[in-house]
C-alpha cells in the first residue's frame, strides 16, 4: 500500500503553546514547522482548532501522538484510531509520528510512555500496530526511540535492532530523539555514541531535540527524567551534531513542555539547531 510520507523541511520546529501564537504568528522569519500533540486536538472545533487553522496558513504542522500504545498488549483502540484519522484529515500534517512505547492495558489507560521488552512477540505485535495506523490514516507514520529508566531481562533484540526491523517490516519511517538517546545511556551505564552508530539512521525523518531533569537513583548514582522543562543540555548538542553531519540536515523540533519559558527563550532554542543545520549543509557545499 502507498502511503503519504513525510514532508517536513529540513529545518529547526518548535512545540506549539497557545501563549506563543502571537509570536509564531508575527515572527519576521518563520521557523521550518510546529509540531502538536495530537491528543490535544480532537474536540469537535473551538479555539484550538481555529488556531491550529491558523499556524498551518503559515507553518508545516507535524503532528505527534502520545496515546495510540503502539507498544500494548491488545489492539489499537479503534475509537481513539478514528479520532486521529479525523484530526488528519481536517489538518493534514506533513509528518505523523507515535511513541514506542505503551500506555494502556485493558480498559485502563495510564499517562505515561512505558517501555516494552524486544522480543519477536513484541516485534511482530508492535509491527501489526504500525501497519494499522498507517492503513488508517493513509500516511507514513514515524515511530520514536523512548527514554527508558529500566531494562529487561526478558529482551533479546538490541533497541536499535528492533526499531530497524519494524521499518523494514512495515515501511515506517523513524524520529530520532537524541535527547532520550542520551538520558537512557546515562541511565543504564552505556555509551550514547555507541548507541547512535547502531540507530538505522537512513530511515530517520525527524529529529527531536528537549531538556532533562537530573536526579539520583536510591543507590546515589546518576538518574535523568526526560522532563522537557529546561533547555537542551551541551551533551545533547554534541551528539545532535555529530548525528547531523552523518545523516545530512533533517527536519529538528525542540520539544519544551513544562515550564513553558516566553516565545523568544524557545525561539533561541529552534535558532541553535537552525544553526547546526545551516553549517552542516555550507559545510557539504565546501567539501563538494
Amino acid at each position: 500500500m502507498t502511503f503519504a510520507r513525510s514532508t517536513l523541511p529540513a529545518d529547526a520546529g518548535v512545540g506549539f503553546k497557545p501563549q506563543h501564537l502571537d509570536g509564531l504568528l508575527a515572527d519576521a522569519a518563520p521557523l521550518g514547522f510546529v509540531e502538536i500533540h495530537a491528543e490535544n486536538y480532537m474536540g469537535a472545533g473551538g479555539p484550538p482548532h481555529a488556531m491550529l487553522a491558523a499556524l498551518r496558513d503559515r507553518y508545516a504542522l507535524s503532528i505527534h501522538g502520545v496515546g495510540l500504545s503502539i507498544g500494548g498488549l491488545r489492539p489499537l483502540d479503534p475509537e481513539h484510531l478514528g479520532r486521529l484519522k479525523t484530526l488528519c484529515d481536517r489538518h493534514p500534517p506533513a509528518s505523523f509520528s507515535e511513541h514506542l512505547a505503551w500506555s494502556s492495558h485493558d480498559e485502563v489507560f495510564y499517562n505515561d510512555l512505558l517501555p516494552l521488552p524486544y522480543t519477536a512477540a513484541t516485534l511482530a505485535r508492535v509491527c501489526e500496530h504500525v501497519d494499522a495506523v498507517q492503513t488508517a490514516l493513509g500516511r507514513e507514520m514515524l515511530l520514536e526511540n523512548p527514554s527508558t529508566y529500566v531494562l529487561f531481562a526478558t529482551s533479546t533484540i538490541a533497541e536499535t535492532d528492533f526499531l530497524r526491523e519494524v521499518a523494514r517490516r512495515t515501511g515506517c519511517g523513524l524520529l530520532l530523539d537524541v535527547n532520550n538517546v542520551f538520558v537512557s545511556a546515562t541511565n543504564h551505564g552505556t555509551s550514547a555514541e555507541d548507541y547512535l552508530n547502531a540507530f538505522p539512521l537512513a530511515q530517520v525523518k525527524e529529529i527531536h531535540l528537549g531538556g532533562h531533569a537530573e536526579t539520583r537513583d536510591d543507590a546515589g548514582a546518576a538518574l535523568l527524567i526526560d522532563a522537557h522543562g529546561t533547555p537542551v543540555a551541551d551533551p545533547v548538542w554534541t551528539l545532535y551534531e555529530k548525528t547531523i553531519a552523518r545523516t545530512g540536515p533533517l527536519p529538528t523540533l525542540i520539544e519544551w513542555d513544562n515550564d513553558v519559558p516566553d516565545w523568544p527563550v524557545l525561539r533561541a532554542e529552534a535558532e541553535r539547531a537552525r544553526a547546526v543545520l545551516r553549517a552542516d549543509v555550507a559545510a557539504r557545499k565546501d567539501a563538494a
